[in-house]
């Protein structure tokens, strides 16, 4: 069986994944983290994050010998057991939004220079993370071997089911103007079978872009839409679902929400508008995208302004309202520039007193090491958290779902409205069959709904 042995710097959800997934396809794989206590955890088959499947292959791949896990760049590239180096090393850092929106690209720089030293020569280094045009070209500046290559290798994985795309790819995409790295690359997915793009480095570094920012744009059209619908009487469901069945369309990305977040649409979207502003490009699209996912958030308040105090100018002061979902999406425990928390804030500013319950966001007791994310005081940016849905609903005069958890569809919601102080709910996800919140007694208001429950 074809096999490489490949070393993974950073152990967040691509890394992680990336370095666990190549694993079970066979290869040698070491992980290295500079979070010493992470590593231990890792090694011991605790995974931090809530990714599905995840944890249970990394345990299977590191009882299989197949993957480690070790502290800091350096060891990542030179500590395998058969004390050979990497041949291919993968990039996978936190780039998070700078000052401007320009990606904060030091995490990458201080890895290469801490281990372009110890590459061995023929080394392939990949850029695994969402990088600007150009990086691959800085790396190898950085880098200044000339027996190393560089390649662009984007991830195009979903939080919550992350494992499942990285074996189930719709495509492979490869970027480096030196063929024989790029294929090298290339052949370490090929158990997977999916198509294969391989261009140059600065066209793979702009495809991932352009893929989050058009989903950006597709979700940002479709909240729109919802609110059009609201305006003439429409509906939403029935809209979306009239034009999803168009293959030019497609039914994914038409969901009306609170606006989108994450760990990525937001940063990349940002992100691509600087690259435009660099080439002296006027990109409308994509600001219009931006600008109309800031009013969303405004929206969905207003909306629980109205619904509570019959008022689009209602006063909110004093106001206790139960919070739904905090994570950006369901199925992860991120709260990476959330929508659910954007619009907490926006409410507490107008004088709202917030409760919240996320099932992502509760303690483990089969896992103690975990901590709840971003958890201070047990509160979650000023917003107390609690751990039962009902207490979220006690005395509340409306309660707003802002993550489309399916659990949420199976809470008690006669019990929920016989604690509550008003029988109102938001559905900001369109996710609760509005006949069952009429039989617990509640009113419920969705996004471009015709009429409300």
């Amino acid at each position: 069986m074809f096999t490489r042995r490949v070393a993974v710097v950073g152990t967040g959800y691509v890394g992680l994944t990336t370095g666990a997934c190549l694993a079970s396809l066979g290869h040698q794989v070491v992980c290295g983290d500079i979070d010493a206590a992470k590593v231990e955890r890792l090694r011991r088959g605790v995974v931090d994050i809530v990714e599905p499947g995840l944890a249970e292959l990394v345990t299977e791949q590191v009882s299989a010998g197949r993957l480690s896990f070790v502290v800091g760049a350096s060891s990542a590239v030179t500590d395998f057991p058969d004390e050979l180096d990497a041949e291919i090393v993968f990039l996978c850092l936190p780039t998070p939004m700078g000052v401007g929106g320009v990606a904060d690209l030091r995490a990458v720089e201080a890895v290469v220079e801490e281990t372009r030293h110890l590459l061995a020569a023929g080394t392939v280094v990949v850029n695994k993370s969402t990088v600007p045009v150009g990086t691959a070209a800085r790396t190898a500046e950085l880098l200044d071997r000339a027996d190393v290559s560089v390649v662009s290798n984007p991830e195009f994985l979903r939080e919550g089911s992350a494992v499942h795309d990285f074996l189930n790819p719709d495509r492979i995409v490869v970027g480096c103007d030196a063929a024989e790295a790029a294929e090298r690359v290339a052949a370490l997915y090929a158990r997977l079978g999916a198509p294969t793009v391989l261009t140059d480095a600065a066209s793979a570094e702009l495809m991932k872009y352009a893929a989050n920012c058009f989903l950006a744009m597709k979700l940002s059209y479709v909240n729109a839409m919802a609110e059009l619908c609201e305006r003439v009487g429409a509906d939403i469901s029935d809209v979306t679902e009239g034009i999803g069945y168009d293959r030019r369309i497609g039914q994914a990305f038409l969901s009306p929400g609170p606006g989108w977040g994450g760990s990525c649409l937001p940063k990349d979207t940002h992100a691509l508008l600087q690259v435009a502003d660099a080439a002296d490009f006027e990109f409308r699209l994509l600001r219009a995208t931006i600008d109309t996912n800031t009013r969303q958030r405004q929206r969905i308040v207003d909306k629980v302004r109205h619904a509570v105090t019959g008022r689009r100018a209602g006063s909110l002061t004093r106001v206790r309202l139960g919070l739904l979902g905090l994570t950006f999406k369901a199925g992860t425990d991120d709260l990476r520039d959330s929508p659910a928390l954007a619009i907490a804030a926006l409410l507490r500013q107008a004088g709202a007193e917030l409760v919240a319950y996320d099932p992502a966001l509760v303690a483990d007791p089969n896992n103690p090491d975990k901590t709840v994310p971003g958890m201070v005081d047990g509160m979650i940016d000023g917003v107390p958290l609690v751990s039962d849905p009902v207490e979220a609903a006690q005395g509340a005069e409306a309660l707003v779902v802002l993550t489309e958890w399916p659990q949420f569809r199976q809470l008690d919601w006669s019990a929920m409205a016989g604690v509550m102080k008003q029988p109102t709910v938001i559905d900001t996800r369109n996710l609760l069959d509005p006949a069952t919140l009429r039989r617990a007694g509640l009113t419920g208001i969705g996004l471009g709904r015709r009429e409300a429950a």
